[in-house]
């Protein structure tokens, strides 16, 4: 990745110079501001265990913000997703866009968007499209809460591979 830091440079960098890549893992200020204010950090461990911490940290409004950072299953991702455009292509590749699970995840992401009123998120890396579509398939039978909750994991998995690529 183009954007890669050394954890040097991501303690020591001032925080306007981080924050266009840090939007590629998670397209939330709120998040970049608690990630930024627990600097410095020890070891790459030890910040993609804080950048997972903020996330589960983000609040309703602020968890919303991030998931529309993220474009449906299956979409090529560009537009209001290009912060982690780059990222999104790479975690999706084993989604094939003129499979029957496609047009079967993009109906899915219908009802999961009518139900819940956000984009359903998965960390698709390491998954292909069957996956996928059983875990929107299973996820569509939660309650509001509990998808919440679910989603932010998501987020987090997401975020934590992310900045483990961006500290590569």
């Amino acid at each position: 990745m183009s954007d890669a830091l050394s954890l040097d440079h991501l303690n020591t960098a001032p925080p306007d110079e981080l924050r266009p890549v840090l939007r590629a893992c998670v397209t939330s200020s709120a998040w970049a501001d608690r990630f930024l204010a627990g600097r410095p950090y020890a070891r790459v461990d030890d910040a993609v265990a804080a950048a997972e911490k903020a996330v589960l940290a983000l609040d309703t409004a602020q968890i919303d913000a991030a998931l529309a950072g993220h474009p449906r299953i299956g979409e090529r991702p560009g537009g209001a997703h290009a912060d982690g455009a780059a990222f999104s292509r790479s975690e999706q590749s084993g989604v094939d866009s003129g499979s029957d699970t496609a047009a079967r995840l993009a109906a899915g992401n219908a009802a999961y968007e009518q139900r819940f009123g956000h984009v359903f998120l998965i960390r698709a890396a390491g998954r292909d499209a069957d996956q996928i579509l059983t875990e929107l398939e299973r996820r569509l039978g939660n309650d509001p809460a509990t998808e919440r909750a679910e989603a932010a994991g998501q987020l987090a998995e997401i975020t934590a591979l992310r900045m483990r690529q961006v500290l590569a």
